[in-house]
């Protein structure tokens, strides 16, 4: 879809063609387009249908919202989860009053800026794709907050955070071989990123969850946030003090520590059970933190498995009951589950190079009975743990 074909999208012409193709979601594609063409362009079918199917998988970020809103392919798979958006905007809220003024230096098709601009905050946007800022433009309007929202094209090195209360960022993290996990290679690269923050009276930059510690800059907070236990993005602030937090949604829940360096947490034997953290913590290193609020202890010095000999209710942790312990072998760890007529198994694991998918076909399960196998090592030593699975406490 081209602007050119995305503009006629926005007429009452364009509008009907959207209608119509949203009525045939889900039906053969090839009887959906011949249904539309009947009365509609190839051009404007196309464009209608693209829309409505991006409309159907964006509803899983967006909810009822995308049933209204615009998209383009690359934009809804970079652009923020709803709910993850507006954790980031209530945050924002609670630094600065009154509402701030937002400088958006890559605002995409407008995920971030809506839910700014719903929490009151006068956003001014930048992308340097037009067609991406017609799409954010537009959906600035049908959620009703145009009138606190500026969309233009432009580069972010353009931007003057210096003008603004707040600059906020998520710089496009694919090229064209695909994702990248390089900062330096993001869209704007890392040293206009730093430039922009440098300048900021307050700065909130949307990163890709692994990103290395030595880009993070000195006396900022990173923040990793986990939406129904799938760790999915970290968020750089600046201009509220450092150090490192954890975030689950959509319970809201927060662990925080200061400074960069990760406090060690005890080592000692299997208990009852074994305790898997959220990876949020894991990402922000804060295992050990974890560790305390259950009362246990790390399996092994450099693995985030935590044992403990007491069921403690926590949302940081899924809790599982040992039932055995085993070097890891799979002749043994086959005859044993053989031997327990376990059929069907959830394998995790963490500091195993085993592959997961070809251990399950070598297992060559059978039996009614479930269990949770967990490969690591404990001390170094490639271990298995059988466990019985328990609800998330």
């Amino acid at each position: 879809m081209d602007l050119d074909a995305f503009t006629e999208l926005l007429t009452p012409r364009g509008q009907e063609a959207l209608a119509r193709a949203g009525e045939l979601a889900g039906a053969d594609p090839v009887a959906a387009a011949t249904a539309l063409r009947r009365t509609y362009d190839a051009a404007l079918t196309s464009a209608a249908l693209t829309q409505a199917g991006l409309r159907e998988r964006a509803k899983a970020k967006f909810g009822r919202d995308a049933s209204v809103m615009y998209f383009t392919p690359h934009g809804l798979e970079q652009s923020t989860r709803a709910e993850v958006a507006e954790h980031r905007a209530r945050r924002l809220m609670k630094m600065i009053e009154p509402p701030p003024a937002v400088a958006d230096a890559c605002c995409g098709i407008g995920g971030d800026l809506l839910a700014l601009a719903r929490a009151g905050c006068a956003v001014t946007a930048v992308d340097t794709d037009p067609l991406t800022v017609a799409v954010a433009t537009a959906n600035a309007r049908a959620l009703g907050v145009a009138e606190r929202v500026t969309v233009r094209v432009g580069d972010a090195a353009e931007i003057r955070p210096e003008e603004y209360d707040v600059l906020f960022a998520d710089p496009a993290r694919r090229t064209g071989r695909g994702r990248t996990f390089d900062p330096m290679a993001y869209s704007p690269p890392w040293p206009v990123v730093l430039d922009l923050i440098s300048r900021a009276r307050l700065a909130c930059v949307k990163v890709a969850p692994g990103i290395p510690y030595e880009f993070i800059p000195e006396g900022a907070q990173t923040e990793w946030v986990s939406y129904k236990g799938e760790v999915k993005e970290a968020t750089i602030w600046t201009g509220q003090g450092g150090g490192r937090r954890a975030t689950l949604l959509p319970g809201g829940h927060a662990l925080t520590a200061p400074g960069t360096e990760a406090t060690a947490a005890p080592v000692g034997q299997a208990g009852r059970y074994v305790y898997e953290p959220d990876g949020a913590a894991v990402r922000a290193h804060l295992v050990a933190e974890v560790a305390e609020l259950v009362g246990g202890r790390l399996l092994d010095p450099l693995i985030a498995y935590i044992t403990a000999d007491d069921p403690v209710g926590t949302p940081w942790a899924t809790r599982y009951e040992i039932e055995d312990i085993l070097p890891f072998s799979l002749k043994k760890l086959r005859a044993l589950l053989r031997e327990r007529q376990i059929g069907n198994v959830t394998i995790k694991k963490r500091g195993s190079a085993v592959d997961i998918e070809r251990l399950r076909a070598d297992l060559r399960l059978k039996g009614d009975n479930s269990a949770v196998v967990i490969l690591t090592r404990i001390l170094d030593k490639p271990s298995v743990l059988l466990c019985k699975p328990l609800s998330p406490a």
